[in-house]
């Protein structure tokens, strides 16, 4: 055998089934090599295959084992958010599908978002508020006490309705709404259905309003209101049309007692009553010659166009003069005003309703807090995605002392929302934050430590998932969104 007959069978023996060197390059690599590797010096072969390791366990265990395996994101469809630190994919928001979705334990489409000031809540807000407007939403912003959403008001060609001291636009709280709309043509059963609905909303409103004064509203005070509502409306008498109500009738009513309201509210004479309302009457006095002066104590001036893009009620006048508790009354009175306009809503008619700053509600009363609660356990029934904004979990607790009914009824408010958002924040509250929402020690630092490197990162919490979630804004909805602007100008 000559060289060459002896270079070429060698070339041939060490591939399988005598295939050439050629041949290797249009032959796949699992099958162009042996599972052993070959017998040749540095090729790596081995005298037994390698075994493979197998585990058995449950979906619960596999993320203990695998911690940093990121899950599929939720559904695509919806508002883009921004990018999915996990996964790497786009990270999709839409509260009322999760709702209707059966893969995500969602039950209801309300959204608490917490952030340190300067992370990014309002931008985030806002993103999800235009992205949204493409799968027919319509924004309602129940006072926004720092001007932050006006820009893209008008941006969509909306103007801003205003109110406060001095200014022409005003809300009645006591507005019964759409349900009084053709009040002469409905059924007697149907318009005391309704009229228990009205009530029931003023009835928390005032004892909103009177117990942000100190004043407690037990149900002896509750009686007397019902039974003046019932005068001032004229419900009482049968009226064929409600008569418009507002605070100060009832303060009226109250300081002028009929011969009726004093017998059914049960009292010996004028004196008696007047002696046992004196409190009522004066907490109702101070909010009409203060708080409500000329923003809630009449009817309604401001018309909002419910077939545009987005409304917003400025609070920024009466934000500025220093007046928490006000600012704080204001909110709780544009909620009350809000739940009335949205109770008759038109099928398809999906609104965002915001409640920016609901701390300075939650801080007014016990009551106070209760109007927030039934607002916010009326989503599932009006198809709106209520959305509320903190600073950080423990601003709702302070709605009264620890162990409180106040404080109780506040802690309870966080479960009303299956969608968190927890922008970032300092690493004081880690421990707060893994108490009040059962976070990990693994989320509790992605909240202080991940999501403070840069505006816009949040973790999210939908349902019992967990989504690391970077905010990514156009050019255009940075320059719109930077509410760091008054700061850079003092600067």
């Amino acid at each position: 055998m000559t060289r060459a007959k002896r270079t070429a069978l060698s070339s041939t023996s060490s591939v399988p089934g005598g295939a050439s060197q050629e041949g290797c390059a249009d032959t796949p690599l699992w099958a162009a090599r042996p599972s052993r590797g070959q017998r040749r010096p540095g090729l790596g072969w081995s005298p037994t295959p390698a075994r493979l390791a197998m585990y058995e366990m449950t979906s619960e265990q596999v993320p203990v084992a695998w911690p940093l395996i990121a899950g599929d994101g939720p559904p695509p469809w919806g508002a883009e958010m921004g990018c999915d630190a996990l996964s790497g994919g786009i990270f999709y928001c839409d509260p009322m599908g999760w709702v209707t979705d059966d893969a995500l334990p969602v039950t209801n489409p309300n959204v608490f978002i917490f952030g340190k000031p300067g992370r990014g809540k309002s931008a985030l807000v806002k993103a999800l508020l235009l992205r949204m407007i493409r799968f027919g939403y319509r924004g309602l912003v129940l006072g926004d006490v720092k001007d932050e959403y006006e820009p893209l008001a008008r941006l969509l060609g909306v103007e801003p309705h205003r109110i406060g001291p001095g200014l022409p636009g005003r809300i009645n709280p006591l507005d019964p709404g759409p349900l009084a709309d053709g009040w002469s043509e409905l059924s007697a059963a149907e318009s005391q259905r309704r009229l228990a609905v009205i009530t029931s909303r003023w009835l928390t409103l005032l004892r909103g309003l009177v117990s942000s004064q100190g004043v407690p509203c037990g149900p002896t005070q509750e009686r007397v209101l019902t039974r003046v509502l019932a005068g001032v409306t004229g419900s009482d008498r049968g009226c064929s049309q409600l008569a418009p109500a507002a605070v100060p009738d009832v303060w009226a009513a109250l300081d002028s007692p009929s011969d009726d309201l004093i017998r059914d509210s049960r009292h010996h004479d004028r004196r008696s009553f007047l002696d046992e309302t004196r409190p009522l009457r004066d907490a109702l006095a101070t909010l009409c010659e203060g708080s409500l002066r000329g923003m809630f104590d009449g009817p309604s001036t401001v018309r909002p166009d419910w077939r545009a893009p987005l409304q917003t009620l400025s609070l920024r006048a009466l934000h500025d003069t220093g007046n928490q508790a006000a600012v704080g009354i204001a909110l709780m009175c544009l909620n009350s005003w809000g739940q009335a306009m949205r109770e008759l809503a038109r099928p398809g008619d999906r609104r965002i309703v915001l409640r920016d700053e609901a701390w300075l509600q939650t801080r007014l009363s016990l009551d106070a807090v209760s109007s927030l609660d039934a607002n916010l356990r009326l989503s599932r029934r009006d198809g709106d995605i209520q959305i509320v904004t903190y600073h950080k979990p423990s601003d709702p607790l302070a709605a009264g002392d620890a162990g409180s009914q106040a404080a109780q009824i506040a802690r309870d408010l966080l479960h009303l929302a299956d969608t968190r958002v927890l922008l970032g924040q300092d690493a004081e509250v880690a421990s707060e934050l893994g108490t009040l929402l059962g976070l990990t020690r693994m989320q509790r630092d992605a909240v202080t430590g991940w999501a403070m490197q840069e505006r816009g990162r949040a973790l999210w919490l939908v349902g019992d998932r967990r989504f690391k979630v970077q905010l990514l804004l156009t050019p255009l909805e940075q320059a719109l969104f930077d509410t760091n602007t008054a700061v850079a100008w003092a600067l």
